[in-house]
Parts: C-alpha cells; sequence; structure tokens
C-alpha cells in the first residue's frame, strides 16, 4: 500500500483506534506498582501516542502533498515508472512518454472537452538530468479549430520536496485553467508540472551547482527544447512562463529575472529571494561568494540591470514569513522590469493560501504570454 493510500490512512486510524480501547481495557490490571505494570502502562502509552501521531502525519501528507511515496519519505530516488511508448517530435526530442491521465472536470474522459494530462519523463541534453513531469494540454489543443495554432506554456513548480501529483490533485491548477477558459478570462495554455527537484533528494533550489546537478540550465534550456518540440508550443521566451509556490516561487522569479531570453513571465506564490544553505541544500555556490550574490534576488535588483519581464509576487500581512522581504522586492523593481502583487490580508505558507491566490495569478500569467 503506497504512502497517499486511503487504505494505510484507514489502517493507522483502526490502529489508534484499537490501542486506545486496549488502553482503557488493560489500564486497571496495569494498575500494580510492580515494575511490570509500570512498564506496561509506558508501553501502552507510547504506543497510542505514536498511532496517533501517524494518523495525523498521513493526514497532513495525503492533504498536503509533502510526500508522494515511502521512497520518497525515506530519501531514497525513485525510478520512473514502466515506458509505455517513446515519440519523437520534428526537431528531435527526446521527450519519453509514460502515459495519459484524464483531467477532473465534467466529461474530463474527452480531451476536447476537459483536456489531457500527459505523464512524460524530460531528459536534458545539456544537464545530463531526467525527471518527470505532467503536462497538461487544454481542451483548444485538440480542437480543429486550432489544429494549426502554437499554445504558450507556463512551467508549474512545487515547493520542496513536494511531489508533481499535488499541483493536479491538491492545487488544482488545470481544473482553476479550465474555468478561467469557460469565463473567457485567459487563453488556452500548456502547463508543465513539476517539482523543483529535479535530483532528489537534494534540494538544489534551481542552481547551477559546480560539480553537481546543473538544475537551472535543465528548466531554462533543456526542457523548454524538449516541450516544444514535442508539442505544438512557441519557442521565444514571450511564449513561455513560470509560476510556483515556495521553492518553487524562488525558482521562478529567479529563472526570469536570470534568463529573460527564457521566461518572459514569472509568478511566485509565497515566495523566497533568496537560496537556504541548510543539510538539505549543501553547498550550492562551490565557496564562490559572486555566485551566491547573483542568486539573491534582492542583491541583484540594487546592483543589476533589470530584466525585461513581467513579475508577480504574492505574500499575506499575517501569516506569511515573506511580507516584509516582498514589499522591498517591489519596491525595488526598476524599469524595464515590471511588478504585480496579490497581497493578502491574512494567510499562511500553505495549500490553502495558495488556492486562493492561484485563480488570479494563472490569469495574469496567461494573458502575459504570447504565441
Amino acid at each position: 500500500m503506497g504512502l497517499t493510500s486511503k487504505k494505510v490512512l484507514l489502517l493507522a486510524v483502526l490502529v489508534a483506534v484499537a490501542l486506545f480501547v486496549l488502553t482503557v481495557w488493560l489500564w486497571p490490571r496495569l494498575s500494580k506498582g510492580n515494575w511490570r505494570a509500570v512498564l506496561g502502562r509506558v508501553g501502552l502509552l507510547v504506543a497510542t501516542q505514536l498511532s496517533l501521531f501517524a494518523v495525523i502525519g498521513l493526514y497532513a501528507n495525503n492533504s498536503f502533498g509533502f510526500y508522494a511515496s515511502w521512497a520518497d519519505l525515506f530519501g531514497q530516488e525513485q525510478e520512473p515508472g514502466v515506458v509505455t511508448n517513446y515519440q519523437t517530435g520534428p526537431n528531435g526530442t527526446k521527450l519519453q512518454m509514460l502515459g495519459t491521465e484524464r483531467v477532473s472536470v465534467q466529461n474530463g474522459s474527452r480531451p476536447a472537452v476537459g483536456g489531457r494530462i500527459d505523464k512524460v519523463v524530460i531528459r536534458g541534453e545539456n544537464s545530463q538530468i531526467a525527471s518527470p513531469a505532467f503536462v497538461y494540454l487544454p481542451p483548444q489543443y485538440f480542437q480543429k479549430k486550432y489544429a494549426k495554432r502554437q499554445f504558450p506554456a507556463a512551467l508549474v513548480l512545487t515547493g520542496y520536496p513536494g511531489t508533481a501529483e499535488a499541483l493536479y490533485k491538491k492545487l488544482h491548477f488545470p481544473q482553476t485553467q479550465h474555468e478561467l477558459l469557460k469565463k473567457h478570462k485567459m487563453q488556452p495554455t500548456v502547463l508543465v508540472m513539476m517539482r523543483p527537484t529535479v535530483a532528489p533528494p537534494r534540494d538544489t533550489e534551481c542552481v547551477d551547482i559546480p560539480n553537481g546537478p546543473q538544475t537551472e540550465t535543465f528548466f531554462t534550456k533543456d526542457l523548454r527544447a524538449d516541450i516544444a518540440g514535442h508539442y505544438r508550443i512557441g519557442r521565444e521566451a514571450r511564449s513561455w512562463g513560470v509560476i510556483g509556490d515556495s521553492t518553487g516561487g524562488y525558482c521562478a522569479l529567479k529563472m526570469a529575472m536570470r534568463h529573460p531570453d527564457a521566461y518572459s513571465s514569472a509568478v511566485a506564490l509565497s515566495g523566497a529571494y533568496k537560496a537556504p544553505l541548510d543539510a538539505t541544500t549543501g553547498d550550492l555556490f562551490g565557496g564562490n561568494p559572486q555566485l551566491q550574490r547573483e542568486n539573491n534576488l534582492l542583491w541583484r535588483q540594487r546592483h543589476l540591470p533589470a530584466p525585461d519581464v513581467n513579475l508577480l509576487v504574492t505574500s499575506s500581512k499575517q501569516g506569511e514569513g515573506n511580507y516584509h522581504q516582498t514589499l522591498r522586492f517591489i519596491q525595488q523593481t526598476k524599469s524595464p522590469s515590471r511588478i504585480s502583487s496579490i497581497i493578502l490580508d491574512s494567510g499562511g505558507h500553505n495549500f490553502n493560501t495558495w488556492r486562493r491566490e492561484i485563480p488570479a495569478a494563472l490569469e495574469w500569467l496567461g494573458n502575459h504570454l504570447k504565441a
């Protein structure tokens, strides 16, 4: 049974209830003062509390999508699924198809009505990184009216560690676009949904690490070339945007600011403005202080020319730790960069807050892209 399986959660609940009942039933028998009775009481209390913590942890993981599998939880790299087929585009893309999923909207089984989610593996020629992704193709992609049209695309990133599945199962990016399209509030856009952890379990913060994973190259060169080589997507920066939450938000801003020739627009939902250095990241910059400064977005604004890009940042006045830095980022933005924001009165660093921001953010992003 998988980590996110409802059966696992139900089993954990049953075990917790059984241990609670067992504790109540055996407590009178363990009321003696000898060492065996004391150890029995301690053992029952510990077992009951551990089972309750397990239930809470499993429920939180299922709700917020922190880990997708047992291997993910224990920091083991998970191999891609069994290959069902290969497809090669006109420019020799190395995109590897694993299968498709329907979109959870009305009549979602019909691609021309609900769109389609392709599960793929992107193999980077320059970065030598291979990573899975979920590509949402909007309904218009399958309609005759749009048969010869190129579409804009948005890279959608989770936080760290995050799961790509959470982007459509919990944060509902495809479903949100589907509703916006019905209301004519944005143009149809292909969504490439991924987590930024392309070299698990390391948190690379979308950096080209000296003598390490070349994550920035993967996202700014390899991914765009492979996706555009397989799907009808524009290749120019004006056709590409990037949106992410938490770590994904930092990556989004940084890639647009450092590579305006790759992404013309970026959205950071509760994003940071510099990379952390901790046990999950290791040494990201190889001891190079200049490289570290260049990846600090507030430093870039003060010391380097502003790129010609569109940026949207979000935060909350109460409950979000990046609020004051977000205001500083807005104030420091210089032309030709263009800045917008979504500031909530209260919120937090969580899915519920991001679900409140995604409709407006996705509409903004979709309408800044041109195929």
